[in-house]
């Protein structure tokens, strides 16, 4: 389930929008939607996320939602992202129960990682793992993560910075989706580009 593009929501407000461009992105081949707006209020978040999820189980895609373990069970989405300060991990798998995906930024640590599988992560993301402008100032984390990754019984996902120049290198180097927000949410045709990026994964 954890392949492909994993397309992270950018940061708008205009809910008619970010459904466009969410649905144009899984017709383009999006597998995951994370639900992330950190400009948003709680109010904003609630209305986005609930516009999202009917889009997302029509085309049968999971919709998980950055950093709020509430507002997943409040909607019953797919899934939480946590990132490191966002929650203990295993009280979030025993707060979310067993059907539902819990993913974990472990950024540029393969102990993290170690650790966010023995807490009942589905999934641990490593980035950024090249310049972002998402995250500007997050640390680079090196590919050779992606190789140790492997002995992990869970997939990883790559973020941060990447392109369709860039994610073929991420890819080679073993990662099981590319999570990517501006790449294909900050051009002009969202579904043929996310569609490229999926290609990758078959090509």
């Amino acid at each position: 389930m954890i392949r492909g593009v994993y397309a992270v929501t950018p940061d708008i407000v205009d809910t008619q929008l970010l459904c466009k461009l969410v649905s144009a992105a899984i017709v383009g081949g999006a597998s995951l939607v994370q639900y992330r707006n950190k400009l948003a209020n709680h109010a904003l978040q609630v209305q986005q996320a609930r516009a999202l999820l009917p889009i997302c189980r029509q085309h049968k895609v999971p919709l998980i939602i950055n950093d709020s373990i509430k507002l997943c069970l409040t909607l019953d989405a797919d899934g939480v992202h946590l990132g490191a300060d966002d929650g203990n991990l295993a009280i979030a798998r025993a707060r979310l129960g067993v059907n539902k995906i819990l993913g974990a930024s472990c950024y540029n640590s393969f102990e993290l990682a170690q650790s966010a599988q023995q807490a009942g992560a589905d999934y641990v993301a490593f980035g950024a793992c090249f310049a972002s402008s998402t995250k500007p100032h997050a640390p680079i984390a090196s590919l050779d993560l992606f190789k140790q990754a492997k002995m992990l019984d869970i997939p990883s996902v790559a973020i941060g910075g990447i392109t369709l120049k860039n994610a073929p290198l991420v890819i080679e180097a073993g990662a099981n989706a590319l999570a990517v927000i501006s790449a294909i949410f900050s051009v002009d045709n969202v579904e043929s580009t996310t569609q490229q990026f999926s290609q990758l994964y078959i090509s």
